[in-house]
């Protein structure tokens, strides 16, 4: 009599395959895992005893079938994975691996303008209420949604910014009313489901995207309107990690205004990359001395890094205001040396 494979859960999938992919390839999965999702992993391994060839061969080839189907869906949606996975699995496996995918990775509304040319979008969606143009802006790229949001009104600018920046959760049934009013005029296909869209982040990478003349008629804007959304949308529009995006001699404008003793707490709590690139554009003796006082200090609070690293935000901003420096973005602010 056959012995009846064991059912395995996600997390015990998860740890199967990184024990049958090895020890390299694993840890190169790791990089991108969160901390919790590597301890979990990690007990998980630790606890598996033995697992039969059977079994590995079939999460292998589960993991395999996702992978293709996420290819198939980013190159196309839903209905370009579902029609190549029949022809590679067929009917009843496509369908399987489309379904278990759906409810894992919650394909977003809206994913069908999500190659609509910008300009023929706006063309749809301007007319509409701030609200439905927000709820939509939500849902595209960034950089889709800087294209959008810098060719609308002034006046209207500011109101769908605020409305992206204040949204939380939406109806699925409102969401699927203006899903298929855009279907009727696109004329193309709709996909299902929805996620949680909106919010402080979102506003932030869209208005990281546009021009700087459409970001501060915006901030400006809401400044009026909302202080306290205005000045949280303000610390994250360019945070620390981002002098990376700078050239050598803006970094250079930027070091000349920053205190030493706040340079090296900043720097204490940044990643490799930034180090570098700081004292790449600082002298070798000044940089050999933030080197020694960020060795000296000992721990430091994560409050006062970021406290640190906000000041030097704000000189980046300040310069960028009297035009002494260049941040690139998008909506034509290309850079002419």
């Amino acid at each position: 009599m056959a012995t009846k494979e064991k059912t395995f859960k996600g997390v015990q999938k998860a740890a199967i395959l990184l024990i049958a992919l090895g020890p390299e390839k694993s840890s190169e999965i790791f990089k991108h895992l969160k901390e919790e999702e590597i301890e979990q992993l990690t007990l998980e391994i630790a606890n598996t005893r033995s697992v039969s060839p059977k079994a590995k061969e079939e999460i292998m080839q589960e993991f395999y079938e996702i992978c293709l189907a996420q290819q198939y869906i980013a190159e196309g949606g839903i209905s370009y994975a579902k029609e190549l996975l029949e022809k590679a699995l067929g009917d009843d496996k496509a369908k399987d691996v489309i379904g278990r995918l759906t409810a894992s990775l919650q394909v977003r509304p809206f994913e069908f303008v999500r190659k609509t040319d910008a300009s023929q979008l706006l063309n749809f969606i301007q007319d509409e209420h701030s609200q439905t143009i927000a709820l939509i802006l939500s849902y595209l790229s960034p950089a889709q949604s800087a294209m959008i949001l810098a060719a609308l009104s002034p006046e209207k600018q500011a109101d769908v910014a605020k409305r992206i920046a204040q949204m939380d959760r939406t109806s699925p049934d409102v969401i699927k009313d203006v899903e298929n009013v855009l279907e009727r005029k696109l004329s193309s296909l709709v996909t299902q489901d929805y996620t949680v869209v909106g919010g402080v982040d979102n506003i932030v990478e869209i208005l990281n995207s546009v021009d700087r003349s459409t970001e501060k008629h915006i901030m400006e804007t809401l400044e009026i309107e909302d202080t306290e959304l205005a000045e949280e949308i303000r610390k994250k529009m360019f945070v620390f990690e981002d002098i990376l995006s700078l050239d050598d001699r803006s970094i250079q404008r930027v070091l000349r205004e920053v205190d030493n003793n706040d340079l090296a707490v900043a720097l204490k709590g940044s990643g490799e990359e930034v180090q570098n690139v700081i004292f790449k554009n600082l002298s070798s003796r000044l940089a050999t001395m933030i080197k020694e006082d960020m060795e000296y200090m000992g721990p430091v609070r994560l409050k006062d890094v970021e406290e640190s690293q906000q000041k030097i935000v704000n000189i980046i901003r300040k310069l960028e205001d009297a035009a002494e420096i260049v941040i690139s973005r998008g909506g034509g602010d290309e850079i002419i040396v």
